[in-house]
């Protein structure tokens, strides 16, 4: 199928050929017929991309203070390349799509009475949508969408598809007048009359209030005008003097600012326009530079309005269908979309004279062109021909990319993991790079095809499990689908590599180790799947000159380990344990198994104490003390509290009169050691491209796995370890809570 992609880099807007998308649970598939071009957000993105980096930088000037943070602490060229990799990724674009459902899934266990498109198996239905109906969603600029159920509403029958294009926007819109609270023959000025700001003046005059819409465009607000609203043109008058002579000088009950400008002079003539305690509402993009005098005399109230509204951007509400009690919430993000379309159906919103410009799908970059170079163009509507190959979840991106080589690979999940590290790093090895796959974002699977030479990209994950060529898995994905994930990679007869954590519960571990011990059971070559957790720290060359320098010692290890990991806010999936798992179990298992690779020793005992209450999230600011069987001790402070100037990850080691030290992998220094003192590279080495590598390898001559599975256990135990020993205050003795497990 084709979808609309902006990259960011080179400003080029392009319709890719990528696979079409596999709804997941509660989600529905939608054959697109019509989606309209939002000109205010998508003409931003498209000059944006078009800008050269300086002109980026001054337009992100918060972005600029990060790069130059990441420059102190990781260096100058890996922070270009990430810069860069950043820039280059696909930007789907639009998100006003009308179409028809073709496939669909649930929350719910209910039965449907439908087959799917293979026509073998049934599915299970998204309550209140079949098969055929309507539906107006946030989806992008794409032949076919896959959307979850909360973010689709159903098309009224008197309503067109073409109408219910603007359904998204006039939610937008209605979310705005919402937090206004506008009532019966109040005053409003709408500033902005582009398209958000041509339905919130039809909403408002629909809610009984009067309004001045100001604009530059003269087209525009004759349009305004047709709707009902009082019309100024800031360009030939004073927009301030207007309001206020609109209302007989008492100044206007509201603003909506549906503009968007490299300024704060609207927001300040906005507040020129009010009445005493009047309310100004910013849906639009405006600088906010907010002038206190303006606010304080007349008692102002000022707020931004979030999108569509309750719901936006809350996962457990967009991503898993969970909906707020209408009692309580009465105005969600998908009741206004019902709203909006109620309105249509009723003609009390009329978008007709807004549509300018009717483009076929296929000359969508014809749109685009429109929308920067044409000012007349408003309402730009992409039309679908909607011949298109539903069961195309795999395309072919390039022929003989390589030779076919002993390590034939796929990587499932095209995630930032996959597209800043693994899949760049796969580039250079010698694996033929067969498939790249991701379920629901079909785009960056193709980009990622595209860029680094796999063969294939595709939403598909069947059809690398059935390929015989296929014998190398790499696995991204979110946490809690790894063990899943895995136990089908090895009964597939796949090498794994998994990035960790490995899984996220001993119950899971203990049905991949008996997996792969009957595996190894039944075929003792040396060619037998190999399993590897992502554990790249161990490959890094200043962790190999730290264990050469430990070398023969005859001494236990005294070890500490600082990561300052940088905050990741409370509602983000690694923090949910059935999703994530928490970022000890995610992300300091690295550290944890660093401590056992420079030992050559096991945990055997694990105490954690976790920072107490008065922070949003107290795992993720936690100390690790492990003790070891050879009498090593190791510390790990894991805190994400901590400042992005400061370097992210430092390893002391104090071992017979000698110390270590690690500096964010680009420095080691010793102290005590005799002929060594440092150690540097040029660019941050965390051992990423030294795994990848010795992995194919591996995998290519066989042998024993590069880390042991005794390894791989004793490190995911510890870190479950670490977790239940900071709530429950307490040291666990591994061989007594996991011996069950660790006698597998």
């Amino acid at each position: 199928m084709k979808q609309l992609i902006q990259n960011l880099k080179t400003g080029n807007t392009a319709l890719e050929e990528v696979p079409v998308p596999q709804p997941g649970r509660g989600q529905i598939l939608i054959r697109t017929t019509r989606s309209l071009v939002s000109i205010g957000t998508e003409r931003m993105l498209v000059e944006f991309g078009k800008a050269n980096l300086l002109q980026k930088a001054r337009q992100q000037p918060d972005k600029v203070k990060q790069v130059l943070d990441k420059i102190k602490t990781d260096g100058l060229m890996p922070t270009l390349d990430a810069v860069f990799k950043r820039l280059d990724e696909p930007l789907p674009l639009g998100y006003c799509n009308v179409g028809v459902i073709v496939d669909e899934r649930t929350l719910v266990g209910a039965a449907v009475d439908h087959p799917n498109r293979s026509g073998e198996a049934r599915m299970p239905k998204v309550s209140g949508f079949t098969v055929g109906d309507r539906v107006v969603s946030n989806g992008p600029h794409a032949e076919v969408v896959s959307v979850p159920k909360n973010l689709c509403a159903k098309i009224p029958d008197n309503v067109s598809d073409e109408q219910a294009t603007f359904t998204v926007l006039g939610a937008i819109g209605l979310q705005g007048i919402r937090l206004a609270n506008p009532t019966l023959g109040e005053k409003f000025v709408v500033f902005g009359a582009g398209l958000i700001g041509l339905l919130t003046v039809q909403l408002l005059r629909a809610s009984g209030c009067e309004v001045l819409a100001v604009d530059l465009s003269d087209d525009r607000l004759a349009l305004a005008r047709s709707y009902g609203a009082e019309i100024c043109n800031p360009g030939s008058g004073d927009s301030v003097a207007a309001a206020l002579a609109w209302t007989e000088g008492v100044g206007v009950d509201g603003v909506i600012i549906t503009a968007s400008a490299k300024t704060d002079e609207i927001v300040h003539q906005a507040a020129g326009m009010c009445r005493k305690r009047g309310r100004i509402i910013l849906v639009g993009v405006v600088e906010l530079n907010l002038r206190r005098s303006d606010f304080y005399e007349k008692e102002l109230t000022f707020q931004v309005s979030c999108s569509y509204g309750p719901g936006r951007y809350d996962e457990a509400y967009e991503r898993q269908g969970q909906d707020y009690p209408i009692g309580f919430v009465r105005w969600t993000e998908n009741r206004n979309f019902q709203a909006v379309l109620s309105m249509m159906a009723t003609g009390r919103l009329d978008v007709s004279a807004m549509i300018t410009h009717r483009v076929a799908f296929e000359e969508a970059r014809e749109a685009y062109k429109k929308i920067t170079q044409d000012s007349s163009a408003l309402g730009v509507i992409l039309e679908y021909s909607g011949a298109v190959d539903l069961n195309k979840t795999t395309v072919v991106v390039q022929t003989n990319s390589r030779p076919a080589g002993v390590c034939t690979a796929a990587v499932i999940g095209a995630g930032n993991f996959a597209k800043m590290t693994l899949a760049p790093a796969l580039s250079k090895t010698t694996a033929r790079l067969k498939y790249v796959s991701d379920i629901s974002n079909s785009a960056a699977a193709a980009y990622l095809a595209k860029k680094y030479g796999f063969e294939n990209a595709t939403t598909d994950s069947e059809a690398i499990w059935k390929d015989p060529e296929v014998n190398t898995v790499f696995i991204t994905t979110q946490h809690n689908s790894h063990a899943s994930l895995v136990q089908q990679a090895l009964r597939a007869g796949k090498h794994t590599f998994i990035e960790k954590p490995l899984c996220l519960s001993v119950e899971d571990l203990q049905a991949i180790v008996e997996l792969v011990q009957r595996i190894k059971g039944a075929d003792e070559s040396s060619l037998a799947p190999q399993l590897m957790v992502g554990f790249n720290r161990r490959f890094s060359s200043h962790i190999q000159k730290v264990k050469s320098l430990l070398k023969g010692r005859s001494e236990p290890l005294a070890m500490n380990f600082t990561a300052n990991a940088g905050i990741i806010p409370p509602n983000v999936w690694v923090h949910d344990p059935q999703k994530g798992g928490g970022r000890i179990i995610g992300e300091a298992c690295h550290f944890i198994d660093l401590f056992v690779y420079l030992t050559g020793s096991r945990i055997v005992s694990v105490a954690a104490f976790q920072m107490g209450k008065g922070v949003a999230v107290q795992e993720d600011k936690m100390s690790i003390i492990l003790q070891f069987e050879d009498g090593s001790i190791g510390n790990v402070d894991y805190f994400a509290n901590g400042s992005k100037q400061y370097p992210k990850e430092t390893l002391e080691i104090f071992s017979e009169g000698r110390v270590v030290r690690m500096d964010n992998f680009r420095k080691t220094t010793g102290y005590g050691f005799k002929g060594f003192r440092k150690f540097g590279t040029f660019r941050q080495d965390k051992g990423h491209a030294e795994e990848f590598a010795s992995f194919v390898a591996r995998v290519s001559q066989g042998g024993l796995p590069l880390i042991p599975l005794t390894e791989l256990i004793n490190v995911t135990l510890a870190s479950f370890a670490a977790v239940t020993a900071a709530k429950e205050n307490r040291v666990i003795q591994l061989d007594a809570e996991y011996g069950r497990y660790l006698a597998v």
